[in-house]
């Protein structure tokens, strides 16, 4: 199982730390910390508070519990901590779009430039769209290639 901060290395991608900590909400130097596990100064163990977890889920949408649970807050009770297949996917593929979309410029929503808000709201959109496709997809897979844990 990947750590905390591996797993959220892995979400932000080749996202700066800069833009994802401005996009969570935090300063970047603390979201370094938190990647790496540990604060560089002191030399102690760093575990971001529950509501830090919160902006992250909400920034990567992934799953907060998933958070809490790598964070150590929360004890799985089957043990496995890992996403999901298709949420890793989802979260990948959100995590791409949501980098093509800060990185695009003279976006327009009825002729006027998207503030951060609407992005988010087509975000959010988009991965109702990719779950929904997920789902209708799997519809078509036979059987014997279908995992147990869908």
């Amino acid at each position: 199982m990947k750590t905390l901060g591996e797993y959220l290395k892995e979400l932000r991608g080749k996202e700066s730390l800069r833009d994802a900590s401005s996009r969570i909400g935090i300063s970047h130097t603390y979201l370094d910390t938190i990647e790496k596990g540990y604060d560089k100064r002191s030399g102690k163990i760093v575990n971001p508070t529950p509501e830090t977890l919160k902006l992250i889920s909400k920034a990567y949408m992934c799953e907060y519990e998933d958070l809490m649970t790598r964070a150590g807050y929360l004890e799985n009770e089957n043990k496995k901590t890992q996403m999901s297949k298709d949420e890793l996917d989802i979260a990948k593929r959100m995590a791409e779009l949501r980098e093509d979309l800060s990185s695009a410029t003279g976006l327009l929503f009825d002729g006027e430039p998207m503030s951060d808000e609407a992005k988010e709201s087509l975000l959010e959109a988009m991965e109702f769209g990719v779950r929904l496709a997920k789902k209708n997809n799997k519809k078509y897979i036979p059987k014997k290639y279908q995992n147990d844990e869908e």
